[in-house]
Parts: structure tokens; sequence; C-alpha cells
């Protein structure tokens, strides 16, 4: 299955991760509301990461700079904002009005109930947590065979969680899931 994948936020955990994703034949949309944000991660993917070792893979990084074009034709959304929750209120709201219905949301996460997060949308299925800080998780996306740890509430589908978990393995992760309550 080929997965179109948003990525919200383009800091250093968002960089990493287009990068990572992209370099696995990925289509990529990377947003960030401040121009600059995306002007440095543009910058810097382009001084880190030869050009044809992307496009070896098949995918590819779109710089966007809204979250509606980012997320208008994805599969799956990781949203790299702050671990606070406000702001993962805000772009869980933001993403439920704005994906398709089809969307599946990540988050990465360490003290946040993802069944909670899973409540305030219309999709408490389609939405998953990756148990580690931004920051743990920007350290592991640069290391090869990382174990992450997807964080799952009851409402979360089967067929949600096998495909976070593929794209995990494909972006070369250990996966392991845990039912969060």
């Amino acid at each position: 299955m080929s997965l179109s994948i948003a990525i919200i936020g383009a800091g250093s955990l968002g960089r990493r991760l287009a990068w990572r994703a992209a370099r696995a034949g990925y289509r990529v949309s990377l947003e960030d509301v401040l121009p600059s944000n995306l002007e440095h991660a543009r910058e810097a993917i382009r001084r880190e990461v030869p050009a044809e070792s992307i496009l070896a893979g098949g995918g590819g990084i779109c710089f966007v700079s809204s979250i509606e074009d980012a997320v208008r034709r994805a599969d799956l959304v990781i949203d790299c904002v702050p671990d606070e929750l406000e702001s993962k209120l805000e772009i869980f709201w933001l993403l439920d009005r704005m994906a398709p219905p089809h969307t599946i949301f990540v988050t990465p996460t360490t003290s946040l109930s993802i069944a909670d997060l899973g409540a305030c949308t219309y999709r408490a299925e389609k939405c998953v947590a990756i148990a580690a800080s931004p920051v743990e998780l920007a350290e592991l996306a640069v290391s090869s065979d990382a174990e992450i740890v997807l964080g799952i509430a009851n409402a979360t589908a089967a067929e949600t969680i096998d495909v976070v978990q593929e794209f995990c393995r494909h972006l070369g992760f250990l996966v392991r899931t845990e039912l969060i309550a």
C-alpha cells in the first residue's frame, strides 16, 4: 500500500521523519506555519541528505505552509507539535476537520492519553500514539533499528494498528504495541 504522509511541524523531529519516510518511498508533505521553519527544514535536508538518496527510494518531500494543504490527500498524519494538552487538542481538532475520513492520526506523547485525544475526534478508531516525547523520537529517527512503542486505546481499530505498524517498520523501526488505558 502506497501511503501519502503528512507531517505537521518542520522542527528537528518533523524534518527527520520526513527524510526517513521519503527515503522509504513515501510521498511526504511537510508543514509548518512559520515560513522560517520550513525554509530551515528545506536547507537542513538539502545539506544533510543527497537528493538522489531520497529519490532512489521513490518518495519525495513537498514543503507546504498550511495544514489544509498538507492533509488534503493524506492517508497518515504525524503531528510534531509540543507535547502539551492544548497544542495536541488544537491540532487534533484541525486535523479532524481538514483530513479525509480515512486519514490516520499518529502523535508522539509521553504524558497524554491517546484515548482522550481520540475521543475529541470523529475517528477515535484511527488514532495512535508513539510513546516517546518529540525530542526522544527525533533522536530515535536517526538511529537504525530503534524500537518504538505504539500506544493504542480500546477504540483503536485493528486495521489502523496494522497500517501504522507497517509504516513504522518501513522506516526501519522495531515496533511494539501496548494498550494504554
